[in-house]
């Protein structure tokens, strides 16, 4: 298959025509599902409309335990790709991954499956882990001018499009959808201990990593894990309330391509937040996207970037 051989992909792979990135989230990130994969080798390909950006894109994902990978676009139609997107109705307003239709599925096979023409298929490069090097922040010992530190609500929450709205309107977040004008302050500086760093504005101390790609439930686990660990020297590290987590949105993309500072990794684009919504979902914030976002856990989980309230 000249689809695989160009994008250098070793054994047998193939495509899953019945998979959908909904199906994923049983599939790989759930616990106890009847098709729960066993081995964390196994690799499965299926094709997906990516709808977060103006214009849709075909992309071909890679599949696994806790692993997701977006190996390539297609070069499709673009008329096409729109109409498997409107087909989606208002979920799309919400929901942006999307399964392909049978027109898209018998464009596929007539053009990229069967052909062994592969100009179509644009390989898209594994993203390489990069240590995460100097912060450029002054040191927790300096002593910058300080605004008045700014309390966030902390507790989970559950909350409403319009509970969010007033929430980025009180604190004045960037956030880029709803108030893209938005300035809160940040006076982030290094603790030094290339783990983490602490915003003296709000008096939290964030992870400048994270973790990988979890669902809702393995996440909880992970935060024990890590609390259990002593990450960083302490033990009380918990997902950001989405007040939290806003407050880091940076006006402008930095370095990683994101709305946040480039003192933080770029492999965790977009994370949970402690907060459901009203009348269902998760929330999350996606920092590449600039905004609050929420979904019915169907599409492979979320990242996650931990924070503590310094005493």
């Amino acid at each position: 298959m000249g689809l695989f051989k160009k994008l250098l992909l070793t054994g047998t792979p193939a495509i899953d025509w019945e998979m959908t990135p909904e199906f994923t989230f049983g599939t790989y990130e759930s616990w106890g599902g009847n098709e729960r994969v066993r081995s964390k080798k196994e690799r499965v390909y299926y094709f997906f409309i990516d709808a977060w950006d103006e214009v849709p894109k075909l992309c071909l994902m890679e599949r696994g335990i806790k692993y997701a990978r977006v190996v390539a676009e297609i070069l499709a139609p673009p008329e096409m790709v729109q109409q498997c997107v409107n087909e989606q109705g208002k979920v799309a307003l919400f929901e942006r991954t999307h399964p392909i239709n049978e027109q898209l599925k018998q464009w596929l096979l007539a053009n990229i499956i069967e052909s062994d023409d592969d100009s179509k298929v644009i390989p898209l490069e594994i993203p390489v882990g990069k240590s995460l090097g100097e912060t450029g922040l002054p040191g927790r010992d300096a002593e910058p001018s300080l605004p008045a530190t700014v309390p966030l609500p902390p507790e989970p929450a559950e909350l409403s499009e319009e509970d969010v709205v007033a929430l980025i309107k009180q604190y004045n977040f960037a956030e880029q959808e709803r108030n893209p004008q938005g300035t809160f302050p940040h006076v982030l500086v290094d603790n030094g201990d290339g783990l983490t760093v602490t915003d003296r504005a709000t008096g939290l101390m964030w992870q400048r990593a994270g973790t990988d790609i979890m669902s809702n439930r393995s996440m909880k686990r992970e935060v024990a894990r890590i609390n259990h660990e002593q990450f960083a020297g302490y033990a009380d590290w918990r997902l950001p309330s989405m007040a939290e987590a806003l407050s880091l949105l940076e006006n402008d993309k930095m370095a990683n391509d994101q709305y946040l500072h480039r003192c933080f990794s770029g492999e965790q684009p977009f994370v949970f937040v402690d907060a459901i919504r009203k009348p269902g979902g998760q929330w999350f914030v996606d920092y590449k996207q600039g905004r609050a976002f929420w979904s019915s856990g169907t599409i492979p989980g979320g990242f996650g970037r931990l924070c503590r309230k310094e005493k």
